[in-house]
């Protein structure tokens, strides 16, 4: 049907953030760490305020709970800051950035979503060393990208991403072909 909205484009849709000054955001997803690992963190605290408390009675049961709940706090943000966003400017060019590394979006050869099953093959014995590679254990999904630049000695970008499909649905509306 005409009207029917795809699964792709509610993703779509959640991942677009609102407009840069340097143009539209198509596709903003960011690889946060998984929701357990707060609660994680907050029982290995309590361990170690346990642990610390039993091997010297004489430090308060606050300090050990002070000193690392912002350390953990940053660890869990350091970990998930990590981003992959597809912005288009105002002539209609667009930029992939994964991470801090960023790619025009016209060097973009080809583009498959890869599934965590086959993720770890490509990450290991088949992968090349010049690679561009942004891999999070706690994402499933990746995406490879070949490139078509031939001043870029990186033949491909391995990156995760939790909606790959919905990556490449943006990159094949912009760049047909």
């Amino acid at each position: 049907m005409a009207g029917e909205i795809t699964l792709t484009q509610v993703i779509v849709r959640r991942h677009a953030r609102t407009p840069a000054p340097s143009g539209a955001v198509r596709f903003d997803e960011r690889l946060s760490v998984p929701w357990w690992w707060w609660p994680l963190a907050v029982i290995v605290i309590g361990l170690i305020e346990i642990s610390v408390r039993l091997g010297h009675p004489e430090v308060p049961e606050w300090v050990p709970v002070v000193i690392l709940t912002p350390l953990a706090a940053l660890a869990l943000v350091r970990l998930g800051r990590r981003r992959v966003s597809l912005t288009e400017n105002e002539h209609g060019e667009q930029l992939l950035r994964v991470g801090t590394a960023s790619l025009p979006a016209r060097f973009i050869a080809d583009a498959v979503a890869v599934a965590a099953a086959d993720k770890q093959s490509l990450l290991g014995p088949e992968l090349d060393p010049t690679a561009f590679v942004l891999h999070r254990p706690w994402v499933g999904p990746a995406v490879r990208i070949r490139l078509n630049d031939p001043e870029d000695p990186t033949p491909y970008w391995i990156f995760s991403v939790r909606h790959p499909e919905a990556l490449l649905e943006c990159l094949r509306t912009a760049h047909p072909g």
